[in-house]
């Protein structure tokens, strides 16, 4: 693609302060959708991701979670009630959405909704997402916008969904 052809979101993808040359390939994971480009029922999946106890340990360092359950061995087998240690919740939910995150330049997290941590995350598990596009409304605030709601499931090994959270995007609308 040249600079000169059509693109969406064109100060992100040909940025001036970079050379013409580089600035000429294309973004790796930089999607242009518009918000009458994501249709309702469409799903994407990710690749696996193990839950491994170092990187555990490293979430639960970053955001100081200390609880027993997700830092304490002894405790998990002895007086937890799964009686083993738990991955943070925040853990599963972060790297879960992780795996389906996409930088499009059109679109910007609102927030989310409904989150639920629906069974157990054990460190060793591994987890994989599925997302499906829920609804698209206007957006009241941003009539040059449009909200999209999709649904997350974060899935373990066994295929039980371990966390559930609707994501809400604000999306431009394409230009006329």
């Amino acid at each position: 693609m040249t600079q000169s052809q059509p693109t969406v979101g064109i100060s992100s993808t040909f940025p001036a302060d970079m050379p013409a040359d580089h600035a000429a390939i294309p973004v790796w994971n930089a999607e242009n959708w518009f918000y009458e480009d994501w249709q309702v029922g469409h799903k994407i999946r990710s690749l696996r991701r193990t839950m491994a106890e170092g990187d555990s340990h490293l979430f639960n360092a970053l955001v100081l979670d200390i609880h027993p359950y997700v830092q304490d061995q002894m405790f998990a087998e002895k007086e937890g009630i799964f009686g083993r240690r738990l991955v943070a919740g925040a853990f599963v939910f972060s790297a879960g959405l992780g795996l389906v995150a996409t930088n499009c330049v059109n679109a910007f997290s609102y927030g989310y909704d409904r989150l639920r941590f629906i069974k157990p995350v054990f460190i060793g598990d591994t987890i994989r997402t599925r997302t499906t596009i829920a609804a698209q409304e206007d957006d009241p605030k941003r009539p040059a916008s449009g909200r999209v709601i999709e649904r997350c499931e974060v899935i373990n090994q066994r295929g039980e969904v371990v966390l559930a959270a609707d994501h809400i995007y604000i999306v431009e609308h394409k230009p006329t």
